[in-house]
């Protein structure tokens, strides 16, 4: 299969009122106009300036230019290790830079990471870093939580899950939920989701999700709770 030329779509599972899923087996890495640098986009509002929804991969010894979040930057390192000016990055190191934060990205031995940009409140988020070793853990019913953020502006949740094989329950994502699915597997409903499958589900759902193996995921609850200002915000 040949490498895709490098382009940008400018809307990408963006009707924040309808499931997401994309699977990523089915997917390729796409250039990005950083040499080094590639790109799967999972959703997306805008051009090259977007509310973007991604996974990036940084090629060893390669960076991206300096830059400032007008609305934010979240990401989660899923291989490798990520670095800044500020510090590095290891697996599972959950980092939120807020609006008007700046930083000169670069790895040295390559990495991946999952990354949402431009999806934050205009004013009052914190900076957030948080290290495997800083997840206070709790168990809940089929394995155990941690949570990574708990906004004190809405009511955006993100959490990092540990489920165990028999694990089933059923899930109400009132203001919305979205998983990223780290290692094993999760049924979703009639879908089965593999580790690097990434799962939208819009505000007002209730799902039964499952794991006959065990898995660990990365989960966002109660941020889509207002679909059209979502859009709004985006392209304002």
């Amino acid at each position: 299969m040949s490498t895709p030329e490098y382009f940008v779509p400018d809307r990408l599972n963006d009707d924040f009122t309808q499931p997401a899923l994309v699977r990523h087996a089915e997917e390729q890495w796409v250039p990005s106009a950083q040499s080094g640098v590639e790109r799967r986009f999972l959703d997306r509002v805008g051009a090259e300036v977007a509310r973007a929804t991604s996974l990036v991969r940084y090629r060893p010894d390669s960076y991206f230019p300096a830059h400032t979040h007008g609305l934010g930057e979240e990401y989660l390192v899923l291989e490798g290790v990520f670095s800044d000016e500020h510090g590095h990055y290891g697996p599972d190191c959950y980092v939120r830079n807020p609006p008007g934060s700046s930083h000169t990205p670069f790895t040295r031995e390559g990495c991946v990471i999952f990354v949402k940009l431009r999806q934050m409140e205009p004013e009052g988020e914190p900076q957030v870093v948080m290290r495997p070793d800083d997840y206070a853990w709790q168990e809940i019913p089929g394995g155990r939580s941690a949570i990574l953020f708990q906004s004190a502006l809405n009511e955006e949740r993100v959490t990092a899950e540990s489920l165990q094989a028999g694990f089933r329950r059923t899930m109400h994502a009132t203001g919305g939920a979205e998983i990223l699915v780290l290692d094993g597997e999760l049924t979703v409903d009639s879908e089965v989701l593999a580790a690097g499958d990434w799962l939208r589900l819009p505000a007002g759902s209730e799902t039964v999700m499952a794991s006959a193996r065990g898995c660990r995921l990365w989960m966002k609850h109660g941020h889509l709770a207002d679909p059209a200002g979502i859009k709004a915000r985006a392209v304002g």
